[in-house]
């Protein structure tokens, strides 16, 4: 199942995303709610076509929180040292979480503006986990009992201010740093999810990978966080990077592809 946040002029409204087995084309059939709330959701009897001009794909959800896990694949840690980006080519023994705040968070095909004091913007594909239900001290065993669902997301970091905060609250957390989407889906083979990234066009071999290569697994990130965070319904947790990043400039177009869960497309503008 796949869930949708759209717009239609200045109204939000909720969807599942649908294919229409007649015409082979997506649909997103309207909901009379969120299933987030908790709350039992029916159709409304509307649909709209996904190519539909009036409609408007929005950041499937915007998080209380967003959690990301840093240096989650050992071939993203020997990268970042190559480039002079990290001390230690190996990645740490426990898991080493940031965060990034709501306001980070954009959606599909809205821009990414490079700040105008950044001269490295760097792009990171990732699989984003979007929790259902909340969650605190639990278990590896029952972590995923608490996941709605996962996304595609990019971790847009700027590089260069990195090195200058140990927090990483500037470099990971400006406005528009947290593109999310296109949507939920709350059926994939999370063990073995295959990323991909593609900068204008044309895929970047060295940013794929999967997430079979996770050091930490998703399980294990939901029960390390929730051992000392409650996670809320809709808060995101990014499970890292797997392999190489890259610079991004205006006018770049960025896309996140997950398999089994589709495209989030973004272009870059100078502030």
């Amino acid at each position: 199942m796949r869930i949708a946040r759209f717009s239609i002029g200045n109204t939000l409204r909720y969807a599942f995303v649908q294919e229409d087995k007649q015409d082979g084309k997506d649909y997103l059939v309207e909901l009379n709610g969120y299933p987030l709330t908790g709350q039992q959701v029916e159709p409304t009897g509307k649909r709209y076509a996904l190519d539909d001009e009036s409609v408007r794909l929005l950041a499937p959800v915007i998080p209380s929180k967003i959690y990301g896990a840093a240096k989650n694949y050992r071939a993203h840690a020997a990268y970042m040292a190559e480039k002079g980006q990290a001390v230690n080519p190996e990645p740490p023994e426990r898991l080493m979480v940031f965060m990034k705040p709501s306001t980070s968070v954009i959606g599909p095909d809205d821009p990414i503006i490079k700040p105008s004091y950044s001269k490295d913007m760097n792009y990171e594909p990732e699989v984003a986990v979007v929790i259902g239900r909340i969650a605190r001290k639990v278990s590896e065993a029952e972590a995923m009992d608490y996941v709605l669902g996962y996304t595609c997301v990019n971790d847009v970091t700027l590089r260069d201010l990195q090195q200058d905060d140990p927090m990483w609250t500037r470099c990971k957390g400006f406005d528009t740093a947290c593109p999310l989407g296109p949507w939920i889906e709350t059926d994939l083979d999370y063990r073995d999810a295959r990323i991909s990234f593609r900068l204008n066009g044309e895929e970047v071999p060295e940013a794929s990978g999967t997430t079979a290569n996770l050091i930490h697994s998703i399980p294990e990130q939901i029960a390390f966080i929730s051992s000392f965070a409650t996670l809320l319904p809709g808060d995101v947790i990014m499970t890292g990077t797997p392999n190489a990043s890259g610079s991004l400039q205006g006018r770049d177009e960025a896309t996140v592809h997950v398999d089994g869960i589709g495209d989030l497309r973004n272009v870059v503008i100078d502030e």
